[in-house]
């Protein structure tokens, strides 16, 4: 394979005529490797370029929807060097990503590339890398479609949101004007709760031992009765997070993502979504801008708490 080169898997290919993949890899050899999941994907490959040539090549050329990016086999300081550029021409030129890393370079990925709509696979398998470059072409292929849809479905929630706002609105008033209390009375509204109101009013201290003993809880079940059947990994990881705010420590996200107790590809996944949640937050390394640590936001902090203080109170354990 030459690099910079066009190479087509042929024209009577079914993604040959869905768009193409450009590859971002190390040298050749790891190039090859991607060419073979592409082949397996039955997708179009426009070409193989080598880091430094990335951002340029990406931004001269609009006609590639997709990017492999490739980190494995190359050094860090050439990833760091390179893959901020590459980051904004895919960007700005609309193209989907694809990053593709072994375990090693969790935390440069984690910290390099901000949680965004990228497809991050982690020491995937062939079938896992010819699956996400499936994807990303059907993606991009239905993607004005996909945007018609966003927008529709933004202004029903833009609405249904105005709606509860409305309703919320009207029974803030009513309540204020004691209506509520006066339907109760008369028998005209039922409510029959079931006594589970924590009625915490202070925030109490928290022993993160409590918390360190609960995710060994967790991981002690999955060895004995098996692992995989209870995989849980947002809590995993809000639980790792709450225990280590306790302790004021700081948790790199390879470390997050052992925590998480599922692969690694699932549980960047699952940060990215935690992320737009709003419940947990990056925090860039000082004196490394190769790493970020992962925190709970102070809202989820918060919440945290207020779970941990209502188990407390009704004399139940953390799981």
């Amino acid at each position: 394979m030459l690099w910079g080169a066009e190479r087509d898997l042929g024209e009577d290919s079914v993604g040959s005529h869905r768009g193409g993949v450009l590859v971002v890899a190390a040298n050749d050899f790891v190039g090859s490797r991607v060419l073979a999941d592409a082949e397996i994907a039955n997708v179009r490959m426009c070409g193989c370029v080598t880091w430094s040539q990335a951002a340029s090549r990406i931004a001269a050329q609009a006609n590639e929807p997709i990017v492999f990016l490739e980190m494995g086999g190359a050094p860090d300081h050439v990833i760091a060097d390179a893959l901020p550029a590459t980051l904004d021409a895919a960007r700005a030129g609309g193209n989907r990503l694809i990053v593709a890393f072994d375990a090693s370079q969790i935390d440069l990925a984690a910290a390099l590339i901000p949680p965004q709509d990228e497809i991050l696979l982690c020491d995937a398998t062939p079938a896992e890398r010819a699956a996400a470059m499936a994807l990303a072409v059907a993606e991009a292929a239905d993607h004005r479609l996909n945007e018609r849809l966003r927008d529709n479905d933004t202004a029903r929630l833009a609405r249904l949101n105005e709606e509860v706002a409305r309703i919320a609105d009207v029974l803030s008033r009513l309540s204020h004007r004691g209506s509520v209390d006066g339907m109760l009375a008369r028998g005209y509204v039922s409510d029959r709760r079931q006594g589970f109101d924590a009625g915490v009013t202070a925030p109490a201290p928290i022993d993160p031992s409590t918390i360190r003993q609960a995710i060994r809880a967790r991981r002690l079940r999955d060895r004995i009765v098996g692992e995989g059947l209870f995989e849980d990994p947002a809590w995993d990881m809000l639980l790792d997070l709450f225990a280590a705010h306790l302790e004021r420590a700081q948790v790199s996200v390879s470390s997050l993502c052992i925590a998480a107790a599922v692969a690694p590809t699932t549980a960047l996944r699952w940060i990215g979504r935690m992320t737009q949640a709003g419940l947990i937050e990056r925090h860039p390394d000082p004196f490394d801008k190769r790493r970020v640590f992962m925190a709970l936001t102070a809202d989820a902090q918060a919440k945290m708490r207020s779970y941990v203080a209502a188990l407390t109170a009704q004399g139940l354990p953390v799981v």
